[in-house]
């Protein structure tokens, strides 16, 4: 069975730490936003030939990774958080974002196994923002919190 179209709900997020072990903090989210890259511009306008304004690429610009998730009590990854926004102890880490898919075997072979379609790599990521969502009698919802996480760059690995 192929995996085009891949679906957007089947992820995985996974913080690298100082010593790059996998799932130092808890990686269980409903959604992650923010992998984009712009190119940022300058207008410079022609000298003599007023009828030209040429465009002209000047660096990149990573959105904010906003993930959400619903509400954890004791967690690690908001102690992080809280140390460098309350603290200012800026401990930056790499994450791995990977859209995952389910690979299938035939019945006479192995079970189906979950690999990854694609993974990004966002490197040096820090917090920039915690919140948690309204708490509302009159509905039923679930606490979402949500970490906003500035970065340098992402990557592409597969």
């Amino acid at each position: 069975m192929s995996a085009y179209p891949p679906v957007g709900f089947f992820f995985d997020v996974a913080f690298l730490g100082e010593n790059l072990e996998k799932n130092v903090v808890e990686t269980r989210f409903q959604s992650v936003t923010g992998l984009s890259v712009d190119m940022q511009t300058e207008t410079l306008k022609e000298g003599g030939e007023n009828r030209f304004e040429h465009i002209l690429p000047v660096r990149t610009k990573y959105s904010p990774l906003v993930l959400k998730r619903g509400l954890v009590k004791d967690s690690k990854m908001v102690k992080w958080c809280m140390d460098a926004i309350l603290n200012f102890e800026i401990r930056p880490m790499n994450l791995l974002v990977s859209l995952l898919h389910v690979k299938r075997f035939s019945p006479s072979q192995a079970p189906a196994t979950i690999e990854p379609l694609m993974t990004w790599k966002v490197i040096n990521a820090w917090p920039k923002k915690w919140s948690v969502s309204e708490f509302n009698a009159e509905q039923n919802s679930i606490a979402i919190e949500s970490l906003e996480l500035n970065y340098s760059y992402f990557e592409t690995l597969s």
